[in-house]
């Protein structure tokens, strides 16, 4: 049985052969001599770092900035891309291929082979570049975030332009904003009540950016140093809790709640050899405890809170409900019309198809409000198991991580366990939404992803190589 986790985790996979034979990856270093001239390219992980915070800083507004769109952020992706090839090009270091990348790979992989047969070939082939960017996007953050010092540069780019944001959301809560959209039941006795939505436009996509924030923040309360910085920590925690619980997302108090679960087990994983033997047995039980009667009490004294979530077992009498339910139905004929290798990737492909599919006019959909039947949607059930095979490796590479850093006593840790509560949380939201596929939640998600991949264990070993590279290259 053990043997079998190891297999499907690629847990015990050797990358050393396939990179000796490989005759795409003989490219790689290709360019190190034009580097080690080049007094630029000395700091050429330093320059992808600043391209990409600019695609972490602007990508939530693109809403409101007048000029900033989704195109605008595709060339920035764009940007980024070409400029891990010219680092790859550039750099002879090894070791930068975890089984992260292998899931990832195989699912472009699949992508393109659905987009290729899809019905709707060209609107996949455009949804297949976008998924492109955001895969090199993902590969270009695991190889910036192995730097510590990088690492916790683009985290706090991520949480200060979250700041902002969040605190936008408060003064919303208080001052009041214009509803942009029938986000409330209409009958219900919440129909007056104002759900932000910040810059962003949308309060379920707002909750969506603000729960890897709110993960993050807490993880800086542990790892940055000195009083005014764990100060700033601290603040960000309140402002980002309050501004996501003003959002009335469902989905995103769902995704906070299981995102809490698995931080409180992981947390007390990596306190557990240090706590006495009473504490070992009863904390996590304690704890949960709290966590549960504290949520209880609040869902009974706070009307707006206790209505919104007892709406979510309310079926069809909720119009919301209502709406994701008739998607749903729709969604499953759509899948059961192409199983395998679904209609192709990208919101292009389902935006054809699905008014082919809808019960009626009055439920127009943009996608299938759920991570999963979207996957199953665009790329079939051969993808489906690909995308949870992917979550699983990056799950297990995250734990396999922890436990290392849990020996070496490393606080770095904390920002590995926050990048798994954000990737569970931010999953638990899409399995009941839609909004994991806008660019500013889709550049968190792999963002997540990058910081476990680049806590990999082999990559010790690539720390090394860097550090004896920069050497050579200052000599």
């Amino acid at each position: 049985m053990y043997s079998f986790w190891q297999r499907l985790t690629l847990s015990d996979l050797s990358l050393n052969r396939w990179i000796d034979a490989s005759y795409i990856h003989r490219w790689v270093g290709s360019l190190q001599s034009w580097r080690q001239q080049s007094w630029l390219m000395q700091w050429g992980d330093e320059i992808g770092a600043i391209l990409t915070s600019l695609v972490f800083i602007l990508s939530p507004f693109e809403k409101s900035i007048p000029g900033l769109s989704t195109e605008t952020i595709g060339l920035l992706l764009g940007g980024v891309a070409a400029f891990w090839v010219l680092l790859t090009l550039a750099d002879k270091r090894s070791g930068g291929v975890t089984p992260i990348h292998v899931t990832v790979l195989v699912f472009w992989a699949i992508s393109a082979i659905s987009a290729g047969l899809s019905p709707a070939r060209d609107a996949a082939i455009g949804g297949l570049s976008k998924l492109s960017l955001y895969l090199l996007l993902f590969v270009m953050l695991a190889r910036l975030c192995r730097s510590s010092r990088i690492r916790n540069w683009l985290i706090a780019m991520y949480l200060h332009t979250a700041l902002f944001i969040s605190v936008y959301g408060v003064h919303q809560s208080i001052y009041g904003a214009k509803q942009l959209a029938t986000w409330v039941d209409a009958e219900s006795t919440l129909a007056k009540t104002t759900r932000v939505y910040s810059y962003i436009n949308n309060p379920n996509e707002l909750a969506a950016y603000l729960l890897p924030a709110i993960a993050f923040s807490i993880a800086a309360c542990f790892v940055w140093r000195g009083r005014l910085q764990k100060t700033l920590a601290v603040v960000m925690v309140v402002v980002n809790t309050y501004c996501l619980q003003v959002t009335y997302c469902r989905g995103a108090w769902i995704g906070a709640i299981v995102g809490i679960f698995v931080a409180a087990g992981l947390i007390y994983y990596w306190l557990r050899p240090r706590l006495p033997k009473f504490w070992q047995s009863w904390a996590l039980p304690i704890v949960l405890g709290s966590i549960l009667a504290v949520g209880g009490v609040a869902i009974l004294l706070i009307p707006s809170l206790r209505d919104r979530a007892l709406s979510i077992f309310s079926d069809r009498k909720d119009s919301s409900n209502n709406f994701r339910i008739e998607v749903w139905t729709a969604v499953r004929k759509m899948i059961q019309d192409r199983p395998i290798l679904g209609f192709g990737p990208g919101d292009r492909v389902f935006k054809k198809v699905y008014p082919i599919y809808q019960s009626s006019p009055r439920f127009s959909a943009l996608g299938a409000y759920s991570v999963f039947l979207e996957t199953i949607v665009e790329v079939g059930y051969v993808g489906l198991t690909c995308f949870l095979w992917m979550i699983l490796v990056t799950f297990n590479c995250g734990v396999q991580g922890l436990e290392r850093l849990r020996q070496a006593r490393d606080a770095q840790a904390f920002w590995l366990i926050a990048a798994i509560v954000s990737m569970v949380a931010t999953i638990c939201q899409g399995t009941v939404d839609t909004v994991w596929y806008r660019p500013d939640i889709q550049i968190l998600w792999w963002l997540t992803v990058g910081i476990i991949a680049s806590f990999y264990r082999g990559l010790v070993v690539h720390e090394q190589q860097a550090t004896d590279l920069v050497q050579d290259i200052n000599s």
